[in-house]
């Protein structure tokens, strides 16, 4: 593990160079250009609020703001999440001259695209600490939470993406099935809702790890309280154990890479 994180650091040139060229891809001759970084977010929330706005209706009670306000914070990592894994599974297959042509840890690939997903999640972020202000949500010391929080997300974000991109390469139908998953995993993910409010299924939804995180955000943003140190924990967990696997999963697979592409 030690050696292959040492190769990473040592290509990180090459590292940079492959995101800047995937932020220049995805921006190129786009007319809305960096706007482009906060549409599917707004997007997701807009259709947030019409579902929470619908329940609200069925169930008689008015949506306040710190809902809206909720809703908007956990979309953000949500769609990073899910663009990061949907363009990392593909990089190897898509970048099939370089994987057979020249010599080079290959698990840059998919780290370039999840870190150029991370560079939008970036200006997301930007967008929405402006609007939070606007809204007077105010801050509390458990926003010091906010970048571990963050860091454990892009961990596992980074391990499912290298390992789903492995194993793309030899099953390419891989792709589809997780298309499939992130389309109707949000339904299944404390995102447009709070954990809380399904009652005893709640411990389903924390199982997932990106749903603790995605509650842990919302209780140091939103309602300014402690995270749940116990489902923080075992996303932190899951979180190193899965980039762990993928690195080495990775790494294992890589020689066969180049006769399979």
């Amino acid at each position: 593990m030690k050696q292959i994180l040492e190769q990473i650091l040592k290509y990180r040139d090459l590292l940079f160079m492959l995101t800047l060229r995937d932020i220049k891809i995805r921006y190129k001759q786009a007319v809305m250009g960096f706007l482009w970084a906060i549409f599917m977010p707004m997007v997701a929330v807009a259709s947030g609020l019409l579902i929470k706005k619908a329940m609200s209706v069925v169930s008689g009670k008015p949506m306040d703001l710190a809902s809206v306000v909720s809703i908007s914070v956990k979309v953000l990592p949500w769609t990073f999440f899910v663009s990061a894994i949907k363009f990392s599974v593909q990089t190897l297959v898509g970048n099939s001259n370089l994987v057979t042509k020249i010599y080079f840890p290959r698990v840059v690939l998919p780290l370039s695209s999840i870190l150029a997903c991370l560079f939008d999640f970036g200006i997301a972020i930007l967008v929405l600490s402006v609007l939070l202000i606007i809204a007077k949500i105010g801050i509390s010391v458990y926003i010091l939470w906010l970048p571990i929080v963050l860091f454990l997300l892009v961990l596992f974000t980074a391990g499912t993406g290298i390992l789903l991109a492995s194993i793309n390469l030899f099953l390419r139908d891989v792709k589809y099935i997780v298309e499939v998953i992130l389309m109707f995993g949000i339904f299944f993910t404390p995102v447009f809702y709070d954990a809380s409010s399904v009652g005893e299924w709640k411990i389903f939804l924390l199982l997932n790890p990106i749903g603790s995180l995605l509650e842990s955000i919302n209780r140091v943003v939103v309602l300014h309280q402690m995270p749940d140190l116990f489902w923080l924990t075992y996303a932190g967990f899951c979180s190193v154990v899965i980039f762990f696997l993928g690195i080495i999963i990775f790494h294992r697979q890589e020689p066969y890479f180049a006769e399979n592409i």
